[in-house]
């Protein structure tokens, strides 16, 4: 089992940047795939960006590329999200989300295990 907590979000502008946290509980985090969705207003979760247990391996939607970038520090159970060059349409509520063992896909049933979510607002 693990329990995640999400931190970070907020309010900025475009071309703004923010940096999201996830700490998790349980002594076995580097066991863990780690990854962040993101749920707009009317829309489905959609995956964000995922990373692999040793943090050797990223993964990231499209629409992310090249502006995200996740990372993780075992030592200290957290997960991170840099976001750079955002746009109005990051807004959302970015989820923190786990996976025991290898990465497993880009779909939320890949994920038994969610955090609350942060929300993040970009505004034009």
């Amino acid at each position: 089992q693990v329990q995640l907590v999400e931190s970070g979000g907020g309010l900025v502008q475009a071309g703004g940047s923010l940096k999201l946290s996830c700490a998790a509980s349980g002594r076995t985090f580097s066991s863990y795939t780690m990854g962040w969705f993101r749920q707009a207003p009317g829309k489905e979760r959609e995956f964000v960006a995922a990373i692999t247990w040793s943090g050797g391996t990223t993964y990231y939607a499209d629409s992310v590329k090249g502006r995200f970038t996740i990372f993780r520090d075992n030592a200290k159970n957290t997960v991170y999200l840099q976001m750079n060059s955002l746009k109005p349409e990051d807004t959302a509520v970015y989820y923190c989300v786990a996976r025991y063992g290898q990465f497993g896909g880009t779909r939320a049933g890949d994920y038994p295990y969610w955090g609350q979510g942060t929300q993040v607002t970009v505004s034009s």
